[in-house]
């Protein structure tokens, strides 16, 4: 029998639904805290193995299918067989963001929920590496890290943290390769910009600004945050405040990092020009800023795209506007991650939200290393390159659907 037959099989003539529903009571809310709730427990278990043990007695390889149903629907197990009769192999590797994926101000209480914290458990027992890539501070991932998965977990040797977008990798338990500050790789010419634009960006800011922004804790990106709650009216306002600020403050840095003998336009413009065509979100914002200068990107002296082009300006809609090297993202540290952990062939699963994340995405795409999945509030082009491969998109505050497929996914690529 093929085997979409043997999961139509399982899911027509077993109550699965009841079986997730003991598996989730298991493994999220084990009763310690009284005789009473301990015993409790102990029957919900009972129940769930013996529902287990008929599915296992029912197909030849009863363990595999007893498992992906006590773990994910009937829709996310037809999902794992398309994407395993598509790509052939399991994923080897969790390649993560976390804010507004993996945990969500929606409706998650700005936590990560404890059904995802829990099937990443799962994983790490199966043997699958994780990779935490986010644009968060190194001391502020350790902390959630920590306190979500456990120190058994971030210090085995198979888990690893991108932090601050690619500057830097921390990957406990690898002796010498243990923290790779990528940023020190960079030559002394972008060093010199973003240590001007760093000693400057507070000092010399408006007072609106040093009222309603704040500098993140970083130690390569300059990264601008409201005091305001992300998302509202106040915030949208401060940031793009704020970027417009950014880019004028990079333009004055790069005009004494080289020899640009103006003729007419200035510096600021010609920066202005060049990452408002690198991005219609930050053209927007000069256009309704009235900073917008209307020149040609293409006609931007050389002696400055030459450096531009090696800097990004990235703006988070009523989040963040930040400055952090093109040759330093998420790719390249995710990159030396798996070189770290000694992933030589990865199969990933990349789940993201943002610019940042597509560019995972794209690369594990371009070299058939893995697939991707983004919740429905992500960016535009993030969420137009997930529908156009696999189309894994989740709810809001929903991370856990995605690894529950992809669980599923490992266990039937096990057959064979």
């Amino acid at each position: 029998m093929e085997r979409y037959d043997l999961v139509y099989q399982l899911y027509d003539e077993y109550d699965t639904k009841t079986l997730r529903e003991y598996q989730e009571f298991v493994d999220v809310f084990p009763a310690i805290d009284s005789r009473v709730a301990l015993e409790h427990w102990q029957e919900a278990n009972e129940e769930l193995e013996d529902r287990k043990d008929e599915i296992r007695s029912s197909f030849a390889a009863g363990e595999t299918f007893a498992e992906v149903a006590s773990r994910a629907t009937r829709d996310q197990a037809f999902t794992a067989l398309d994407l395993e009769a598509k790509y052939g192999r399991p994923v080897n590797v969790l390649v993560l963001d976390v804010d507004e994926t993996l945990r969500s101000a929606g409706g998650t209480d700005n936590e990560i929920p404890r059904d995802t914290l829990h099937i990443l458990t799962e994983f790490h027992e199966a043997g699958v590496p994780i990779v935490i890539c986010t644009g968060q501070t190194l001391e502020n991932v350790k902390g959630f890290a920590i306190q979500g998965l456990g120190s058994e977990i971030v210090h085995s040797g198979e888990l690893s943290i991108v932090y601050e977008a690619g500057t830097g990798v921390f990957t406990p338990g690898h002796g010498a390769e243990t923290k790779q500050l990528l940023y020190e790789e960079l030559d002394d010419e972008i060093r010199d910009v973003f240590d001007d634009v760093r000693t400057r960006i507070l000092p010399e800011a408006p007072d609106s600004l040093r009222r309603g922004c704040h500098l993140q804790g970083n130690e390569f990106n300059i990264t601008m945050k409201p005091n305001y709650e992300t998302g509202s009216a106040d915030a949208r306002e401060i940031i793009d405040e704020a970027l417009v600020y950014q880019i004028d403050l990079l333009a004055d840095a790069v005009g004494d990092a080289v020899e640009y003998d103006a003729n007419g336009e200035t510096v600021v413009d010609w920066t202005r020009a060049f990452y408002a065509a690198q991005d219609p979100e930050i053209r927007t914002v000069l256009e309704e800023s009235g900073a917008y200068p209307d020149l040609d990107a293409d006609r931007v002296p050389d002696v400055l795209a030459d450096v531009l082009e090696r800097i990004d300006v990235a703006y988070y809609e009523a989040d963040a506007a930040e400055i952090g090297s093109l040759e330093l993202n998420k790719v390249v540290g995710v990159e030396r991650a798996l070189e770290v952990l000694g992933v030589d062939d990865p199969f990933a699963l990349v789940m993201g939200d943002s610019k940042s994340d597509r560019r995972v995405m794209q690369w594990v795409d371009e070299n058939d290393a893995g697939i991707a999945a983004a919740p429905e509030h992500a960016s535009q082009d993030t969420l137009e390159h997930v529908l156009e491969t696999d189309e894994l998109v989740f709810d809001r505050g929903r991370s856990v659907d995605v690894l529950q497929t992809v669980y599923a996914l490992n266990r039937l690529a096990r057959l064979g």
